[in-house]
């Protein structure tokens, strides 16, 4: 019972990564702290093309217009250049053709292992078909990238799965779309993402849920969360309010009556700016005493049927 743990999922609005919340997400993801990420497409580009170029401090009162005109674009009170965006499409374009090509060199040995499946009349499942799905890109993009400062890379390096339901809305999207034209047939399966998320929920001892922001991310974890009764912990950070009937600004009361909080537990909202305050919540509890906190969680698993693969 000692080594096993909460599976602590952590889901973030892409905004976090553009506004100064990207070291406190890489500090966790790179110690191994948190176990599941689930963020917006805005939350991988723009993680990626950090890599390539710098985000520039601006103001919210700047004219859109005028930065229209001189090929800016602004996020709140940031300010993206379009050639951030170009240098991110010239180095991803590759990597979906590359990536296209492997789909299809899969397929072809998915058909053969199909047939001699069938030849054989065997009784048992057939052969796994290769698809990739947004977990699987941005896997590869991570690892693809390499990077030190990236919090897809170190996901990738620590295999903790960042799932993306709406991958497409946003450059990857663009860049999907265009790719499209040139060669068709490149498939991006949600479905088995969803059984994979769904699935990490139900196979764990208990669940932590900490949701920087609403929308998709809030949701999706929630809704993970739903397939095995609710989750035992749960931090909502948002500045969210309920007068309007959205999930982004439901209490976790109200999360309890769906089943996505359990009835038993004591969730907790924040209501502040996740960017002022998950810093300092990290502060006090993640990053304390890191060391501590590496060796009490060692060779820990979150589900019990996990023990015979980890006996370090």
């Amino acid at each position: 019972r000692s080594r096993i743990r909460a599976r602590i999922f952590l889901g973030y609005t892409s905004n976090q990564i553009s506004s100064g919340q990207r070291e406190v997400l890489k500090f966790l993801v790179k110690n191994k702290m948190v176990d599941v990420l689930i963020t917006t497409a805005g939350g991988i580009e723009e993680d990626l093309i950090k890599c390539f170029q710098p985000t520039y401090l601006g103001d919210f009162k700047y004219s859109g217009k005028e930065l229209r005109k001189k090929g800016i674009n602004r996020i709140g009170n940031l300010l993206v250049p379009n050639k951030n965006y170009c240098q991110f499409e010239d180095w991803v374009s590759p990597i979906i053709s590359k990536m296209h090509d492997e789909q299809d060199e899969a397929a072809i040995q998915w058909s053969k292992d199909f047939l001699n499946w069938k030849e054989k009349g065997d009784d048992g499942s057939p052969p796994t078909k290769f698809v990739w799905t947004p977990s699987k890109v941005i896997e590869r993009l991570g690892l693809e990238m390499d990077h030190d400062d990236s919090v897809l890379t170190w996901a990738s390096r620590n295999k903790i799965p960042v799932l993306c339901p709406a991958l497409t809305d946003g450059s990857v999207g663009d860049m999907l779309y265009f790719h499209s034209y040139k060669r068709a047939g490149f498939v991006l399966d949600i479905n088995e993402d969803i059984r994979k998320i769904n699935d990490l929920a139900i196979q764990s001892h208990a669940t932590g849920m900490i949701v920087l922001g609403g929308g998709l991310v809030k949701h999706h974890t929630c809704n993970a969360n739903l397939m095995r009764n609710g989750a035992d912990f749960t931090v909502f950070i948002n500045t969210g309010q309920e007068f309007d009937g959205s999930d982004s600004g439901a209490s976790p009361d109200e999360a309890i009556s769906w089943g996505k909080i359990r009835i038993n537990a004591k969730p907790v909202k924040v209501c502040a700016d996740a960017t002022i305050v998950f810093p300092l919540i990290v502060s006090q509890t993640f990053a304390k005493n890191v060391e501590e906190w590496k060796k009490s969680n060692n060779g820990c698993v979150c589900w019990i049927d996990d023990l015979a693969n980890n006996k370090d």
